[in-house]
């Protein structure tokens, strides 16, 4: 998926609305940081006056004479004034400091939090063909990387600019009531600076596009490999899927080795503007002091505040390639929140309690692209309560059949009616709640048995999670293990068997109970005695509700009242109670 470009103010703009709640922590950050600008003018102060008036022996005039009792106006007293005068600027200094950096890293996070809650929640809500399609990978990559840009932009980026633009400011009005062409001199490498910066940023975007689409696909070999371990092994393919991460990696390596010798020659560009400017103002400032128009302390005091102002001027400089790392990652994560969800509930969609479970297609057609038709012309009518066998060769659309009726997608043509309304008028979340699905291949989460099955009712109670376990035929192995219903499944519940997890997830059907029941293949990877445990509990769950069950074996379809034959994406036969039994 390439992210969308946006100018530098629409990104701005857009990261600011997403700033929610925040903004009251924002204006603190940018009102702390102001504070730097007075601090850092005040720093070299003191050693101006013990340049002039201690050593020079200077008397002491302007405000400074106003300020200090005649006593401490010259000698040794003077001397203790700047020393005290310098620790508490560098105290005040450090507090401010301290209190800003404490206030970004609280800010920086919460925002990264509530950003990446948002990614996530938009990546739940795209199609299930939108992740087949384009990996997970990628979506994971922008949620947990990408979405870190709004603080690097919004707070690391923009905080410094503008304490720098007001420290400028301040500088080169103290530098110019001390000597204007000084001032001049030093502000002259400024336009410089910016031409350097603007001619490497649309460089810099690019590459770092390319790096994190890189770096993205050498992250979904991982995911791959470590997802399907037991392949890789029983096929001994260990050492080629090794190469083929060294190989995206490489590519990703070399992509960061390129913007890095763009950033050294970007520095290297602006740390020569700087060099320039400043022997500039070195030549030109002892000139004025042999002729007498500038004193060693102002000198002293210009060089101080040219080495403060160019300092952070190279810090922002350098700042410029991360910045654009960032206006990537920004572009990135807006790509997949502008990513349109293929179904989106309608205005005014109504709530549904419990249906009653009658389903009717009315000529139902389905196509993932526009060239790739996957049903067509689908029509039945399920009356509530029955039992539903979808039989056909494998990628002939009975998934994808049952996935139209939960609306994972919507028909590209028809109609399909839930109780004589179509789905699309319903509530999503209501419309899903009316479902129970059992897979083929059950999921798991890393959690406890318990919360297995209570993931279909996160408020269920200890009692009915156990007498939904004891119908699925769970409690029979549970009982076995050490922490019972707290024993942790392990990633995907690879802890247990297959036959284990299928009956979690049957029991997490029994405690949705739903009065529509979907069983996607749920006995084809089970032994024989474990299969016979499953079909029990299959037909007390399937018991009052209508049921969609997609298998290959015939002995499934014996109790079925309707038999749907799919072949190729249409609908080879519809064949009802006696006449099931025999197909």
């Amino acid at each position: 998926m390439a992210a969308r470009r946006y100018s530098t103010l629409a990104v701005y703009r857009r990261l600011l609305r997403e700033t929610g709640g925040y903004r009251l922590h924002l204006a603190a950050i940018f009102f702390f940081s102001l504070l730097a600008a007075p601090l850092t003018l005040l720093i070299p102060i003191p050693l101006k006056i013990a340049v002039d008036n201690v050593i020079g022996s200077r008397p002491v005039a302007g405000r400074l004479a106003a300020l200090l009792p005649v006593s401490m106006a010259s000698g040794t007293p003077l001397l203790v004034f700047c020393v005290v005068l310098l620790i508490a600027i560098y105290c005040l200094h450090q507090l401010q400091q301290h209190g800003t950096a404490v206030l970004k890293i609280y800010t920086s996070e919460k925002l990264t939090l509530a950003f990446r809650a948002k990614l996530l929640r938009q990546a739940q809500r795209l199609s299930l063909f939108y992740h087949d399609s384009r990996g997970t990978t990628d979506s994971t990559y922008r949620i947990q990387y990408d979405a870190t840009a709004i603080q690097w932009l919004l707070i690391d980026g923009v905080t410094p600019f503008v304490t720098a633009a007001f420290t400028l400011c301040g500088m080169i009005y103290v530098a110019a009531s001390i000597d204007w062409q000084l001032a001049l001199v030093a502000l002259a490498i400024s336009p410089v600076l910016a031409l350097i910066v603007y001619a490497y940023r649309g460089r810099l975007r690019r590459k770092w596009n390319q790096a994190y689409q890189l770096q993205s696909s050498a992250m979904s070999v991982v995911q791959e490999v470590l997802s399907a371990v037991r392949v890789v092994r029983a096929f001994g393919q260990e050492e080629r899927e090794h190469e083929r991460f060294i190989r995206h990696s490489s590519e990703s390596v070399w992509a960061r080795i390129r913007i890095a010798f763009d950033e050294g020659s970007f520095g290297l560009l602006v740390g020569l503007t700087i060099a320039v400017g400043t022997a500039a103002v070195l030549f030109i400032g002892a000139d004025h002091v042999r002729a007498g128009a500038l004193t060693l302390g102002g000198l002293l005091l210009i060089m101080a505040y040219l080495s403060q102002l160019y300092a952070p001027l190279e810090t922002l400089s350098s700042m410029a390639t991360h910045i654009e790392a960032s206006m990537v990652s920004a572009e990135r994560a807006f790509s997949l929140l502008d990513e349109p969800p293929d179904v989106v509930e309608k205005p005014g969609a109504f709530p549904i309690g419990r249906s009653d479970g009658a389903i009717a297609f009315r000529r139902v057609a389905f196509a993932y692209e526009n060239d790739r038709r996957v049903l067509d012309d689908i029509s039945f009518d399920i009356a509530a309560g029955s039992r539903v066998g979808i039989t056909g060769m494998t990628g002939g659309g009975k998934t994808t059949l049952v996935s139209l009726l939960t609306r994972f997608f919507d028909p590209t043509a028809g109609q399909i009616l839930l109780d004589g309304v179509d789905l699309r008028d319903y509530k999503i979340a209501d419309l899903r709640n009316q479902f129970a699905i059992v897979l083929q291949e059950s999921v798991l989460f890393s959690a406890s048995i318990a919360e297995n099955i209570a993931y279909a009712r996160p408020d269920a109670t200890q009692a009915e999670i156990v007498a939904a376990a004891k119908l699925a035929h769970v409690d029979d192995f549970v009982v076995r293990l050490r922490d019972g219903y707290d024993t942790q499944v392990g990633e995907r519940g690879m802890s247990l068997s297959g036959g284990e997890r299928q009956r979690i997830a049957l029991a997490r059907a029994f405690l949705r109970d739903a009065p529509v029941l979907i069983l996607d293949e749920p006995t084809s990877s089970v032994d024989m005695k474990t299969e016979a445990l499953i079909l029990d509990a299959m037909q007390r769950l399937m018991y009052g509700r209508t049921s969609f069950i997609i298998t290959h074996r015939p002995g499934m379809l014996k109790n079925c009242d309707v038999h749907l034959e799919i072949e190729n994406g249409r609908l080879r036969e519809v064949a009802r109670a006696a006449a099931a039994g025999g197909s």
